[in-house]
């Protein structure tokens, strides 16, 4: 009859296992700004509201597409016209439209950053929030940072080793821990910033300094190492 050997979970005394984890933490300058815009209409009627909305839209649009290659991607996203009703008298009635479009627009060249931000606040109705950085989902940071973790573990386990007399004989388990993960790429931005709030000459272009992005990296490992001397 053959039986079939169980492997211990801790190894044996012939082959003892070591577990470590491996850690990395990286600071790198961030490779894309997000900014929102929200522009705004309002009229007495519903046509009349739409047609600002659709102006005021088109120019924030093309401003933002006239600074071509520093500008990666601009999105359209929630997109209304509400009634406002009146709150005298029995019947509803509608009192005016109040019409909103939100654009976010992704930038790569940040010197362009700042002169975008003030020119689209100085447009009419329209507020500007952020900027959001933050790095590429397929950043090298992000490689880097799970190369080290690794690199990381192995040193530890060596060490582990060596204070035993022993050395490293196999990798056993290499455990992602959840890999890395972003700082939130929120920085201390202002609330949005209209029109109303830059009256008079053009205002000078922002001036933004990036945010470094902190990249983290964990990984488990189990090697297998030669006996002790103990």
């Amino acid at each position: 009859m053959t039986t079939t050997s169980t492997p211990t979970p801790y190894g044996t005394p012939e082959t003892p296992r070591v577990a470590v984890r491996g850690e990395a933490q990286l600071e790198v300058d961030p490779e894309i700004a997000r900014i929102g815009i929200t522009v705004n209409a309002r009229g007495s009627d519903r046509r009349g509201a739409l047609d600002d909305l659709t102006r005021r839209n088109t120019a924030v649009l093309d401003l933002v597409k006239s600074y071509g290659e520093a500008v990666e991607k601009v999105e359209t996203g929630a997109f209304a016209i509400t009634p406002q009703l009146t709150h005298k008298g029995r019947g509803e009635r509608v009192r005016a439209y109040h019409g909103r479009v939100h654009v976010t627009a992704t930038l790569v060249d940040f010197t362009a950053l700042g002169e975008l931000v003030t020119r689209l606040a100085d447009l009419e109705l329209t507020s500007v929030s952020g900027p959001w950085w933050a790095l590429r989902p397929d950043s090298p940071a992000h490689r880097d940072a799970r190369q080290q973790a690794v690199r990381e573990a192995v040193q530890r386990a060596r060490e582990y080793a060596g204070a035993l007399g022993a050395e490293l004989v196999a990798l056993v388990e290499l455990a992602d821990e959840g890999a890395e993960s972003v700082v939130p790429v929120a920085m201390a931005a202002p609330p949005g910033v209209t029109r109303a709030a830059m009256q008079g000459a053009e205002a000078p272009p922002l001036d933004l300094e990036p945010q470094r992005q902190t990249v983290y990296a964990h990984v488990n490992a189990r090697f297998t190492m030669s006996p002790p001397r103990l």
